[in-house]
C-alpha cells in the first residue's frame, strides 16, 4: 500500500521535525556520554499519524538538520542509524494504535534497552576509543534509565490521552 505525501502532511511533518530539532538541540542537556532530551514527544505524535517508515525518516532528517545547524557533539552515522530506528520503533508501538500506559512502557523500555544499553554505547566506544568496560559509561546510562522510564513513559501516555489523534489522523489522510 503507498501512502502519498501531499503539501498538508508534508507541512505537519515539517512542524514536527523542527520540534524534534528544537527540543533535541536547543532544549536537550548533551555531555560526551549522555543526552538527555523531549524530543521523543512530537516523534511519539508523527509516528501516530504517519506510521513507523515516515517516521523513521522524519526523524533522521531532524538528526540531519540538529546536527548540521546547532551541533554539540561531531556527527556521527550512528547516531543516526538510531534516529531512524527510533522512529520505527515508535511506529511500531503507536501507530494506528491506541496509547496505554502499557505499550507506552514497552515502547520506552525497548527504546532504552536498544539504544542506552546497545547501540549507543557502542556508537561511543567507535566514536572515542572508549572501553565497554568503562563504569563511567553504564552508571550514568543507569542513572538515566531509572529516572528517564518512568517520566518518558508518563508523559507518553498523558499526551497520547490528551491529544485528539484519530480526529487529527482522519483529517490528515481525508486530504
Amino acid at each position: 500500500m503507498k501512502r502519498k505525501l501531499d503539501a498538508y502532511k508534508i507541512a505537519v511533518m515539517a512542524m514536527l521535525i523542527a520540534l524534534m530539532v528544537v527540543l533535541s538541540q536547543v532544549f536537550g542537556f548533551e555531555t560526551q556520554l549522555l543526552k538527555i532530551t523531549f524530543s521523543f514527544v512530537p516523534e511519539v505524535v508523527m509516528a501516530t499519524l504517519f506510521g513507523p517508515f515516515w517516521t523513521g525518516v522524519g526523524a533522521v532528517i531532524a538528526d540531519v538538520i540538529g546536527n548540521t545547524l546547532l551541533a554539540k557533539s561531531p556527527f556521527f552515522i550512528g547516531f543516526t542509524f538510531n534516529a531512524f530506528l527510533g522512529g520505527l520503533i515508535y511506529g511500531f508501538f503507536f501507530y494506528k494504535k491506541e496509547i496505554t500506559l502499557k505499550n507506552s512502557f514497552l515502547c520506552v523500555l525497548v527504546n532504552t534497552v536498544v539504544f542506552s544499553f546497545c547501540l549507543t554505547p557502542l556508537w561511543l566506544s567507535l566514536m572515542y576509543g572508549m572501553d565497554l568496560t568503562n563504569p563511567g559509561l553504564w552508571t550514568t546510562r543507569l542513572i538515566k534509565a531509572v529516572i528517564m522510564i518512568p517520566l518518558e513513559t508518563m508523559i507518553i501516555y498523558i499526551v497520547g490521552r490528551a491529544l485528539p489523534y484519530q480526529r487529527l489522523a482522519k483529517k490528515l489522510h481525508s486530504n
